[in-house]
C-alpha cells in the first residue's frame, strides 16, 4: 500500500538540521543547492545531482500529508474487508498461475512461498495497479527541505538519486507514494538499494516495470527479515472461557506446550502441536474477536510495514490465495465492514441521493464520509461517517 514504512526510518533524527531547514517554499532552490555537497559525499555526482534536480519545484501537499492526523480511525474489520476481499483473492489466484514459473524460481532461491509474495504484491499496490502518482524526486526533495524528519528524507532523496544515476529506473518512471515508497511492492529508495534484486539478469533492478524483479525483491526482503521456509505465519485459535489475554501479544512468545496446557485449541477444535515452536497470542479486536497464534514468519511480514493489522492482512490474504476460508470467529461488531465492490456500490447510492463525492473508486474519503453522515442522520443511525453494512442496507432499501 502507498504508505510511509516505519521500519525504514532508522536515521530519521540522526543528523542536525541545516539552517535552511525551516525555509519557506520560495527558498526551495537554495535548499536543494545546499544539499548538493552532502549528496556528493553520499555518492551522487555533481553532474547527476544537477541533471535530476534541474527545474524541480516543491509540492507542499506532501507536507500536509506528513502533518495530517486523521480524525477517522479505521476498525480492523473495515481495514481487512477492503484489503482481503473476494475480488482480490480471485485476481491473486489468477496471477499465481500466470507467474507460476517465476514464483517457483523465487521460492527456490529465497525460500518464501508464492502465496505470501503475491499477497504482499496485492496489499501494497493491488498487483501493480496502484503504484502512486507522486514524482519521487519532487516529493522527497520537498520533504528534505520542509516539515519534520528532514534528515531522514534527505537520506532517501540521495538514495533515489543514486538509483537514477545507476540507470535502474528511468527518471520519468520513478513515481510512488507521497513519502517516497515506489514500485509494485513499495520499497523506499534506501530499501531498494539494500534489498532489490536483478532477478532476470538484464543489469537493472526495476521494481516499476519488471514484475520478476519486484516479486524476487519482495521475497529477498522477507528472507532477510527472518522468514523460515516451510513454516506457517500462524493460525486462528479458540480460547477457553475466562482466558486472560493480559500481557499477551505478538512479541510475548511462549512455548506451544504452555498454550496447550492453558486450553488453547485451533479454531476447528483440533489440538496444537509442540513441533511448531514458540508463538505469541494476538487478539487485534480484543478477547471477543478472532484470536491468533503467530510465529516468526508473522514477524517477518510485520517488518515490511510495522503494523499488526497490515501483517494480518498479508497473512490472511496468503491463506485465502491457498484456498482457505475467511476467519471463523466473527469480529465483535453488529456492523461489519464492506468489500471494495460494496464500497463502490455505496458510493453509487450516495451519488443517486445527490451527494457530490467525486469518483466512484471504492475509497471512502472525506467527501464520502461527509455524505454518509448526512444519510446516517436521516436514517436515525449513529452519525460517525463510517461506511458499513448498516448504511449500505439502508440505502439499498431506501
Amino acid at each position: 500500500m502507498l504508505s510511509f514504512k516505519p521500519l525504514l526510518c532508522i536515521s530519521a533524527f540522526a543528523l542536525t538540521l541545516p539552517a535552511f531547514a525551516q525555509s519557506t517554499p520560495p527558498d526551495f532552490a537554495r535548499c536543494l543547492d545546499g544539499l548538493q555537497p552532502a549528496a556528493r559525499v553520499a555518492g551522487v555526482s555533481e553532474a547527476s545531482f544537477r541533471r535530476f534536480t534541474a527545474g524541480l519545484t516543491p509540492d507542499m501537499g506532501v507536507i500536509e500529508k506528513l502533518n495530517f492526523q486523521p480524525e477517522f480511525r479505521t476498525p480492523i474489520w473495515d481495514y481487512l474487508s477492503g484489503l482481503v476481499d473476494d475480488e482480490r483473492v480471485q485476481q491473486g489466484q489468477t496471477l499465481l498461475k500466470q507467474h507460476a514459473e517465476v514464483l517457483a524460481r523465487v521460492q527456490q532461491r529465497y525460500g518464501v512461498d508464492p502465496a505470501t509474495v503475491v499477497a504482499v504484491w496485492g496489499v501494497e499496490s493491488n498487483f501493480g495497479q496502484t503504484l502512486g502518482k507522486y514524482p519521487l524526486l519532487q516529493a522527497l526533495g520537498t520533504l528534505s527541505c520542509f516539515g519534520r524528519r528532514q534528515s531522514y528524507f534527505q537520506g532517501e532523496l540521495y538514495a533515489a538519486l543514486r538509483i537514477l544515476q545507476a540507470g535502474h529506473i528511468a527518471p520519468e518512471r520513478l513515481v510512488g507514494s507521497w513519502a517516497g515508497a515506489f514500485g509494485h511492492t513499495q520499497f523506499m529508495p534506501s530499501t531498494f538499494e539494500r534489498l532489490a534484486v536483478d532477478f532476470d539478469g538484464d543489469g537493472k533492478r526495476d521494481l516499476m516495470d519488471n514484475t520478476s524483479d519486484a516479486l524476487a525483491s519482495t521475497a529477498h526482503f522477507l528472507a532477510k527479515a527472518g522468514w523460515q521456509t516451510g513454516r506457517p505465519w500462524g493460525f486462528e485459535v479458540k480460547l477457553p472461557g475466562g482466558f486472560s489475554t493480559a500481557d499477551e501479544g505478538r512479541r510475548s512468545k511462549r512455548p506451544m506446550g504452555e498454550w496447550m496446557a492453558r486450553g488453547v485449541r485451533r479454531v476447528d477444535g483440533s489440538p496444537l502441536t509442540s513441533a511448531l515452536g514458540p508463538a505469541g497470542l494476538m487478539t487485534p479486536a480484543g478477547p471477543k474477536g478472532p484470536a491468533f497464534l503467530v510465529f516468526r514468519n508473522f514477524d517477518a511480514i510485520y517488518s515490511y510495514n510495522a503494523a499488526e493489522s497490515y501483517g494480518l492482512a498479508i497473512a490472511h490474504l496468503s491463506d485465502r490465495l491457498r484456498g482457505a476460508d475467511p476467519f471463523t470467529t466473527p469480529w465483535p461488531t453488529d456492523d461489519p465492514g464492506l468489500s471494495r465492490a460494496e464500497r463502490r456500490e455505496l458510493q453509487g447510492l450516495l451519488i443517486l441521493r445527490g451527494h457530490d463525492i467525486g469518483e466512484v473508486d471504492g475509497m471512502l474519503g472525506d467527501k464520502s464520509r461527509a455524505a454518509i453522515r448526512i444519510e446516517q442522520a436521516r436514517f436515525g443511525h449513529e452519525v460517525n461517517g463510517r461506511g458499513g453494512q448498516k448504511i449500505l442496507r439502508a440505502l439499498r432499501a431506501g
